[in-house]
């Protein structure tokens, strides 16, 4: 696998509306966009750190369950605790299958749209030392 920078960290909260005022009021930081992604049952919303964007996630179903521990290739969030990272890559295609030819657990095998506009696949945590890895790629610019 190649991958270039992180493209962004991705951090639960239970609420944005309670989050993105301390992110705002107290870190000084200015949120730049907020999105739903319907297929992932998320909203997010952004905030650049340098060159480093931070994402907030809030589930927008009560029903929900998200489990990493499963192989239906779903995410368990842990509210404010281990950032997700999501890393920068060209040709993610190929990248996901590098993943899988070195042993590495995909939960996507074919990219999907992700916030931002962006192509995105997961890695699973069994098989990244139990942190959930997403790959990132921008086929827009």
């Amino acid at each position: 696998m190649k991958v270039s920078h992180i493209e962004h960290l991705g951090i639960a909260v239970k609420s944005l509306d309670e989050a993105i005022p301390y992110w705002e009021n107290v870190l000084g930081l200015k949120c730049y966009a907020i999105e739903e992604v319907a297929d992932q049952k998320v909203r997010t919303a952004f905030f650049m750190l340098g060159q480093t964007k931070i994402e907030l996630l809030e589930i927008t179903d009560s029903h929900f369950q998200v489990d990493v521990t499963t192989d239906a290739g779903t995410k368990h969030y842990y509210y404010n605790t281990t950032p997700k990272p999501s890393l920068a890559c060209e040709n993610i295609e190929e990248q996901l299958a590098d993943a899988e030819a070195k042993g590495i657990r995909l939960i996507d095998k074919t990219p999907r749209k992700g916030a931002e506009g962006l192509t995105i696949a997961f890695l699973h945590p069994k098989s990244t030392q139990g942190i959930l890895t997403e790959l990132c790629e921008n086929k827009n610019k």
